[in-house]
Order: C-alpha cells, then sequence, then structure tokens
C-alpha cells in the first residue's frame, strides 16, 4: 500500500484512500461472513508543497492515517457491490460510481467533482481484495479517458503485490507453526540429568529446515539424547525431519538399542522415497551405572566437558548417514561422569563457508573449555548460560544452516541412593518385597514412607507374581522423590479400570493412582516395568 501511494501522490493524484478487505483472505480461502472494506491507509499532497507557490485547496478526505479506521460493509446487490464486480476502474460522474462512493466513504464525505475522482477495485489472483480512490484539485486538470488505464494498471499491480505479501505472510507463519511443532516445546525432568537446549533457523527466509533434537525419558530412570539433521532447509525437509523424529519416538519407547534404532531410521528413509540423506546421533545415558551409550550415522561427533574444565571430543564411530541403506550402525559404551556436560549439536554450529567441520569443532571445544575456566575446576558452568556462549561463537556471516543443540548435565545418582533386587515368582514374594522395601527406607532415614510404600509395592509385585514366569525385579531409587520400578516378563500393560462392588480384584492400580505422585508402565523387549513416585516429604 505504501508503495502504490507513493507511486501515486503527486505523480497521478493529488490524494489517494486505498481499502482492503478484512481480513484479508489468503490463497484459495473461501471467506465467511459479510464483505467488510476497512480503510488503511491514505495520503495527499500537505498544503504547504504546492509546486506553484500557493496553498492547495483542501480536499474534503482525511489525510490523517491516525483517524483512517473506516469500515464499510459491502452489501449484496449494491451499487459498490457491482463496480466491484466490474473490476474496470470508473470516474466518479459515472452512474455506476454515483452509488458506490458514498457507501464507500460514508455520507456526508464527497469528492471533487466532475472527471476529478476514479474509483479502482483492487483485485488480486482470485478474487477482488478492496478498492482505491485516486483524487484530483479542483485547480488541477481532471482525468482522462486514458487514466482509467493508469489507474487499472496501479490497481492491478498493488493487488498483486498485497495477495503476495498476505500469501508470503501467511506461509511463514505455516512455516514457524510446523518447526515449532516438530521440536519439543519443554525438555523432560528426567532423573539424573539437567537439559537445555537451543534452535536457530538458517535464516529468516528459511525459517523452516530439518534440525532437529529430543529428550525421551527411558524405563530404569534413563533417558535418550537424540540430534539429527536432514539435509535442505524446506517444508520437504522439514516434513521427512517430523517423520523421522516420530519414528525416533516410536523405536525409543520399545527401549532398542540405539544402534537397533539408527537401523530402523535407516529403512524408515529408504521407504520414504526421497532423495534426501539425514544425519542422526542416539545416546542413552543410564544414570545408575553412570555410562552412556552412543550410536552415530554420520553426525558430527559430540564433545563432553567435564567437570575439571577439560572438553573432550568423543571418539564414535561415525557410521554412515541415514538413507544410505545396507549399512550397519556401532554403538559405543562410555563413562558419564557426574558433573560433567555433554554438547549434541548439528553440522550449522561448526561448519559453514568460512571454516570446514573439523576447525569448527576445535574452536567449539576450546570455547567450552574457556568457558568452564571462568566458573573454576570444582562448579560447572550454569547449563542455559553454557548453551548461550555456544552460540556466540558465531559471528557475522558464519551460519549457513539451521543449528540444533541438546546439553545434557550429568548428575546420576549415587550407589548409596539404589536398592535393587531379583524375586522369584512365588507366593511368599510380596511380603518378601515388603520388608526388602522396608529395611532400604530405614537406611535412607524415609520410615514416614514405610506404610504408603509397602502398600503401593505390595499391589504391583503381586500383580507382577500373578503373571510373571521368571524372575521380576524391584528397584528403589532416592532421589529429589522416591521412584519404585517393578519389572517382569509380561508385555502386556496394566490399566487403570474402576472395579465393581462383586469383584475380588481390580483395585491395585486405583491405590497406586490415588496415592502415588505419579506412576506409569512401559513395554520393553523382555517384558514391561511398572512404577511410581512418591514424595519424600509424604
Amino acid at each position: 500500500m505504501m508503495g502504490l501511494c507513493r507511486a501515486t501522490v503527486p505523480t497521478f493524484s493529488d490524494a489517494i484512500l486505498v481499502y482492503l478487505r478484512d481480513p484479508l483472505p489468503v490463497g484459495d480461502e473461501r471467506p465467511a461472513g459479510p464483505l467488510l472494506l476497512r480503510l488503511r491507509r491514505t495520503d495527499r499532497i500537505p498544503e504547504d508543497q504546492d509546486t506553484d507557490g500557493g496553498t492547495l485547496p483542501a480536499l474534503q478526505v482525511q489525510s490523517d492515517l491516525s483517524s483512517a479506521a473506516e469500515m464499510c460493509e459491502v452489501r449484496v446487490g449494491s451499487a459498490l457491490a457491482e463496480v466491484l464486480r466490474g473490476v474496470r476502474p470508473v470516474f466518479a460522474d459515472a452512474a455506476a460510481a454515483l452509488g458506490a462512493l458514498p457507501e464507500l466513504l460514508g455520507e456526508g464525505r464527497t469528492v471533487p467533482g466532475g472527471q476529478r475522482a476514479i474509483l479502482a477495485p483492487l483485485r488480486g489472483r482470485r478474487r477482488v481484495i478492496g478498492a482505491a480512490v485516486f483524487l484530483r484539485r479542483p485547480d488541477r486538470h481532471a482525468f482522462e479517458a486514458d487514466d482509467l488505464l493508469v489507474a487499472a494498471q496501479l490497481a492491478t499491480h498493488s493487488a498483486l503485490g498485497i495477495d503476495k505479501a498476505v500469501l508470503y505472510g501467511r506461509e511463514a507463519y505455516i512455516a514457524d507453526e510446523l518447526q515449532r511443532t516438530m521440536l519439543p516445546e519443554t525438555l523432560p525432568r528426567a532423573t539424573g540429568v539437567r537439559l537445555a537446549s537451543r534452535y536457530l533457523p538458517a535464516a529468516e527466509t528459511a525459517r523452516v529446515g530439518g534440525d532437529w533434537y529430543d529428550a525421551i525419558p527411558l524405563p530404569g530412570s534413563r533417558v535418550a539424547l537424540v540430534v539429527g539433521d536432514v539435509m535442505g532447509h524446506s517444508m520437504t525437509s522439514a516434513a521427512i525431519m517430523g517423520q523421522l523424529r516420530t519414528t525416533a519416538q516410536t523405536l525409543a519407547g520399545l527401549d532398542l538399542p540405539p544402534q537397533e534404532v539408527l537401523h530402523h531410521l535407516d529403512e524408515q528413509a529408504q521407504r520414504l522415497g526421497s532423495d534426501r540423506m539425514a544425519t542422526c546421533l542416539y545416546a542413552v545415558y543410564d544414570p545408575v551405572s553412570h555410562r552412556i551409550t552412543i550410536a552415530n550415522a554420520g553426525h558430527p561427533p559430540p564433545v563432553l566437558l567435564h567437570l575439571g574444565g577439560r572438553a573432550e571430543v568423543l571418539r564414535v564411530p561415525p557410521g554412515a548417514p541415514i538413507g544410505v541403506g545396507g549399512v550397519d550402525f556401532e554403538a559405543v559404551e562410555l563413562d558419564a561422569p557426574a558433573g560433567a556436560t555433554l554438547l549434541l549439536y548439528t553440522d550449522g554450529l561448526v561448519e559453514s563457508r568460512l571454516r570446514d567441520v573439523w576447525t569448527g569443532i576445535e574452536q567449539l571445544r576450546e570455547r567450552l573449555a574457556a568457558t568452564a575456566q571462568l566458573t573454576g575446576p570444582d562448579h560447572p558452568p550454569p547449563l542455559e548460560a553454557l548453551c548461550d556462549e555456544v552460540l556466540d561463537m558465531l559471528g557475522p556471516g558464519d551460519r549457513d544452516d539451521d543449528i540444533a543443540l541438546l546439553a545434557a548435565r550429568f548428575d546420576g545418582i549415587a550407589p548409596s541412593d539404589v536398592a535393587y533386587w531379583f524375586l522369584e515368582p512365588e507366593d511368599a514374594t510380596p511380603a518378601r518385597a515388603r520388608r526388602l522395601a522396608r529395611s532400604a527406607l530405614e537406611r535412607w532415614g524415609l520410615t514416614d514412607l514405610n506404610d504408603a510404600v509397602e502398600l503401593l509395592v505390595s499391589e504391583v509385585v503381586t500383580n507382577a507374581v500373578r503373571y510373571a514366569t521368571r524372575p521380576i525385579t524391584l528397584r528403589l531409587l532416592r532421589t529429589d522423590v522416591l521412584r519404585c520400578e517393578v519389572g517382569d516378563d509380561v508385555p502386556q500393560l496394566p490399566r487403570l479400570r474402576q472395579a465393581r462392588a462383586t469383584d475380588e480384584g481390580g483395585r491395585g492400580l486405583y491405590l497406586v493412582n490415588r496415592l502415588a505422585r505419579r506412576w506409569g508402565a512401559t513395554r520393553l523387549s523382555t517384558g514391561k516395568v511398572v512404577w511410581f513416585e512418591l514424595n519424600q516429604n509424604g
């Protein structure tokens, strides 16, 4: 609209009013409700800018943009509706315009007489999206017939430009929403690990891409850390990324080893039939054993920042990218000491036109080590601040690609806070489980939880004993909450249901649901785990 005003005033007309549909339709969208036109912009030559040295006669239109908020409804069959349907500009003294202009401008507002006003519909690619009124002052030559062609060209080009701008704005909004919904809205609160993340698009003109990260809670208080990158910055890349991320979440729920997850992702990429390859790094952290298992599919290696300030590029077999097909992936198991920070990232952080990937990785390692020196050898740097410091290593013109960043601070769970037993599936097992749980609570000074824990452990273990054929497991974890996990070899997950008055059983999970802070069940390749948590203050 600004371009139309600048192109029109003062060379073609002395004033202009631009009305647009409210709201503006987008693409093939079929607007609902009545057709409304809102005055979006006005412009005219100020009185002190007469090129002939005199003052200009005042036009009876508003030029103050702050007051341009008038709206009119285009009624079906009205004179204004007929002019807009006709598409072609008309003079103000034409029969069609005599009734249309008062509808558009409102009662009591007039325009210069004769052929000193033109009403021009603004037609986009599929429909009329507004109208423009071109005005000339009384002391200037009136419009001529050829000026209708000029007004038509100005209106057409402006309408197409507005149409494209609205469509681009909607596409950018869709791209932003697509990228936002395909990335985690929040990271989970996992036991024994703290998480932080960042995502930066390649540019404002390419706000959707194929980079992603994820943190997925697993049975046994473990967590899967995932970062991946689909080639390209298009909606297609984002769609492929969304499918791969969903597949990775599903595979994580099956508790498959990291190398098996990458193998199935590779098969999924081939089924998609796209020529776009992807890289991915999948890691599983166990806070009890203080170990991490990592498998890589052509992705830049992670960096581990130790508590003392040493930054180490982990030696992980690089593997082939996802989508190549017919390759094996190898997993390695490494120490994950308490206080250390693992940084997973996509290549946009370390590779650009100004540096190769290995130079960037070395700069990242040095940046992490330098940041750790600021907090001393006994205190790791704050996780959120560390992510910001990492992104600050990017200089102007040093970013050509999306960046996904996932940082994990390993806190771990001390062996003294873990109690673990194997129990035979026999009638006496629930009573033994109660005794074992009670002894662990007494050792930890949590005797206030005895009644609740014994009741819930008894219910869950009894259910496991009823169906299991192999030894069941019982594990208690003391962190900020008390967590109990019971595993068996039966894959069917328990379902919470309301027991009837005549039922002899079916109330165990109801008690767990009422007394526990949280509870759940996860299927494993070897069976399932049922768990619940209690606040330590009872």
